[in-house]
């Protein structure tokens, strides 16, 4: 190095990380967000500049974006991050995962990255500004792997790039075993079966058949198994091995070992000449078995998103001049009138404008029941139409329809890390290089310790170790059951919109539900009429319909619904008067009408006595009964109340059975809330509140563990975002309930209890594939270091340590695949 070129290097300035800042107003709003990013431990130096909304930032020695947005956030304003996904193609082990990770996490203006071995998907989130896509992919290629942009289309295809990997490993695998084969009998039949060692040597003769083992052997390490040496070597050399490395020191080492037997013989110590072309090849044949059916149960596991994806129709009968004309669908644009015909699927959202039928929602629900369909009626993009025909006016296309945001919350669920995986990180990033390690003390000791020929001994335990050990599964464990179980929930009409969810919802010890439209219908019906006698249903409610038509009371509403399902007709009103708080009067069919509390009939001179026991018990439901006289005679006793939904009673029932308590938020009188908390077996109660102070209720049932609030994502929203875990009752066309951390799309509180059946079956299967990845394999390396070998003679050869290897990924996507028969 020359004297100017360390001047220059010891004389460089650190390159300022750029972040981009919104809501500042003022020279003072500048101000303050520089002493903010100043605060922050590592930052030398701090520039804002107003008028482009730019903060320059200068670290001391390791960039902290993550510090310098938490710092601007503090000060009472945004700085805008960017998210990306980038495929990331020749990762095989979770020590790929944390090598990823730490290669773009340490990258200027990068918050936080997240890597699914899963999906090989890197998601990054960073300060829009601070860094570059290209950056980013340069990084990735730096720790050793090919970044790759994804693109909607591509995914939609059918995910063909798994395609082409299940391709090239068959080829890859079929022209392995192809050579191993032959190499395995030849060696171990010579072993075990006089008459093929008798076949080789009159055929081939000892040296003919080493020859041809080192022919057979070399073409499967350098042909099929090359793809180990491209990967595994280079990261090697940067002194930061992975599973392809593991691969390639243990191969490597039986098969140079070999080649010196075979051509240099004198180089090694008497009794030790001795050849393992065969564990050589037949490791590689092993972990390419492995590979090819570990990429075909991945592609398995992503089965939900290619079925969500295929749900969309391809193309759309629209309306163009006076005609329907048949439309791509990326054509069509909010406005359009869309023809729905028996059997097609409804292409995009909208609204029905003419027409009925019923239209299979289970996409999106999980009931199997079709809802009815006519004028003013929601449809989703993607449900099925069964019989009838309509047309609907388009309202959401492209990605802002529910189908599309549906693949969306699935996927980020997917992508996401629960809390558990922590301590898979940990353990990984250390694995590799602990193996490594374990390897050459194994060496060593079979060296010093091992009974003769000592050399054999060493090498072949030091690859056993070297193979057994290969963290594959560790590194699919936890993502694998992530993708299947969120999947298997997006099809029973349950989204988890943050991955973590899965995790906290297990943990869950109460739950709390707001009433209406969570436990209750959301509106009010007519429950309860009785009539005195004398007097027939039919006629009184007729009547009481005709005037409460008049009013804009709920009440009213429910009981003029009433009659209008059961077909009855009606009739005018003179004399309408309304008194507030008392109720409404007037002249119906030429009687005289009085409808409204009992203090509005006691008013008149009306005795309500004779309801007095049906009034008790309307009480005791915590139902607010209405009276009705006619010509000054009691004639009727009404109730309207929101009813509890068919479901409830089951759910809340199920929910005890997993060992829950149940608890009651609502903004109704106490009365009615006790009648229904006891009607339904709720162990606690909380009435009378509002939205804000549905929030400190939760505070406090969190005193006794963590909470679960169900709402409908609107009026709770507080209280949802406030919860442990928020679970938003959809109704089928709102997905995107921002509070929300599980969105329920059917609006059945059973879901709840399939949500957290799910969650707890899922935890329970990382948790088992966790135990196996972990114990499994760490469990075996001490046998493939021969530790059995002084008790009872056991020793693992490499051949049977690669199967183990193989198996224990396919075992643990194999039981990831089993959360796919979730039942709700």
């Amino acid at each position: 190095m020359t004297a100017i070129s360390k001047i220059e290097k010891s004389t460089a300035l650190p390159i300022p990380t750029e972040f981009m800042i919104e809501g500042m107003t003022c020279v003072s709003c500048g101000a303050r967000v520089e002493r903010a990013i100043k605060a922050v431990p590592g930052v030398v130096g701090a520039s804002v500049n107003l008028a482009t909304e730019r903060a320059s930032v200068t670290f001391k020695d390791r960039t902290d974006a993550a510090a310098v947005l938490q710092a601007i956030e503090g000060a009472g304003y945004h700085a805008r991050t960017e998210t990306l996904e980038v495929l990331v193609d020749g990762m095989t082990c979770a020590s790929c995962v944390s090598r990823v990770e730490r290669a773009l996490k340490a990258l200027p203006g990068v918050v936080d990255a997240s890597v699914n071995l899963a999906t090989e998907k890197a998601t990054v989130r960073y300060a829009a500004g601070a860094a570059s896509i290209r950056a980013l992919k340069d990084a990735i290629r730096a720790a050793g792997y090919q970044p790759k942009t994804e693109s909607r289309a591509e995914n939609a295809n059918g995910d063909d790039r798994r395609d082409v990997e299940i391709h090239k490993l068959a080829l890859r695998l079929g022209v392995s075993v192809i050579l191993t084969l032959p190499l395995f009998l030849i060696e171990m039949g010579s072993h075990f079966i006089p008459g093929v060692h008798a076949f080789v040597m009159e055929t081939f003769g000892m040296g003919g058949s080493l020859y041809l083992q080192f022919m057979m052997a070399t073409v499967v390490l350098f042909g099929p198994g090359l793809v180990f040496f491209q990967k595994g070597l280079p990261n090697l050399l940067r002194l930061a091995p992975d599973m392809n490395s593991l691969v390639v020191l243990g191969t490597s080492a039986a098969w140079t070992y070999s080649v010196v037997a075979t051509f240099a013989p004198a180089a090694l110590p008497a009794g030790t000449v001795n050849v393992y072309y065969e564990a050589a090849a037949v490791i590689v044949t092993l972990i390419l078995l492995g590979r090819y059916l570990e990429a075909r149960a991945k592609g398995k596991t992503s089965q939900a998103i290619k079925r969500l994806l295929g749900l969309q129709a391809k193309t759309a009968f629209v309306e163009r001049s006076g005609r329907f004309v048949e439309t791509e669908i990326d054509d069509v644009v909010v406005g359009d009138v869309i023809r729905i015909r028996p059997g097609e699927k409804v292409p995009v959202d909208g609204t029905v404008v003419s027409g009925e039928s019923y239209v299979d929602e289970a996409m999106i629900t999980g009931e199997p029941l079709p809802r009815s369909k006519s004028i003013g009626s929601e449809v989703v993009g993607g449900t099925i139409n069964k019989t009838g025909s309509f047309t609907f006016r388009a309202t959401k296309v492209g990605a802002d329809t529910v189908l599309a945001q549906i693949v969306r919350m699935v996927e980020a669920a997917q992508g996401s890390k629960l809390p558990i995986q922590a301590l898979v990180d940990r353990v990984t990033r250390w694995f590799v290089p602990a193996v490594i390690v374990v390897a050459l003390l194994t060496f060593g000791a079979w060296m010093i310790l091992g009974p003769s020929p000592a050399l054999s001994f060493a090498l072949v335990n030091a690859v056993a170790v070297l193979i057994i050990a290969c963290p594959c599964a560790m590194g699919l464990a936890t993502p694998t059951s992530i993708m299947v179980g969120t999947g298997r929930g997006a099809e029973l009409g349950i989204l988890f919109r943050k991955g973590e969810a899965l995790q906290s919802l297990r943990e869950v010890r109460i739950v709390a539900l707001d009433k209406t439209g969570t436990l209750t219908k959301g509106k009010p019906e007519l429950t309860d009429f009785q009539v005195a006698d004398g007097f027939l249903r039919e006629d009184v409610l007729g009547w009481v319909a005709s005037i409460e038509a008049l009013s804009e009371h709920p009440i009213a509403e429910a009981i003029v619904k009433a009659a209008d399902s059961e077909g009855l007709a009606l009739a005018d009103v003179k004399g309408f008067e309304a008194s507030p708080g008392y109720g409404v009067k007037g002249s119906v069919a030429g009687r005289s009408l009085l409808v409204g509390a009992d203090r509005a009939l006691v008013r008149e001179g009306i005795s309500v006595e004779g309801f007095a026991l049906v009034d008790e018990e309307l009480s005791r439901k915590g139902r607010s009964p209405l009276y009705v006289a006619v010509d000054g005679r009691l004639a009727a006793i009404v109730a309207v109340s929101d009813p509890i939904k068919e479901t409830t009673p089951g759910a809340i029932r199920a929910l005890h059975a997993f060992g829950l308590e149940v608890a009651m938020i609502t903004g109704d009188n106490r009365r009615t809330a006790e009648a229904v908390a006891a009607e339904l077996g709720i162990d606690r109660v909380v009435a009378q509140v509002r939205p804000e102070g549905k929030v400190e209720a939760v505070k406090r049932l969190r005193e006794h563990g963590k909470v679960a609030f169900v709402g409908d994502g609107i009026n709770d929203a507080p209280a949802l975002t406030e919860a442990d875990v928020g679970l938003a009752v959809g109704t089928g066309t709102d997905v995107a309930v921002e509070s929300a951390d599980v969105v329920l799309m059917s609006g059945d509180l059973t879901a709840v209890v399939t949500a957290i059946g799910l969650s707890r079956a899922t935890i329970r299967n990382i948790k088992q594939n966790l135990f196996w990845a972990f114990v499994y394999n760490a469990g075996l390396v001490p046998v493939a270091a021969g530790l059995l070998y002084p008790v009872n003679g056991t020793l693992l050869s490499p051949v049977f340590a690669a199967g183990a290897m193989a198996m224990s990924s396919v075992f643990v996507l194999a039981n990831a695949l089993r959360l796919r028969r979730t039942q709700p």
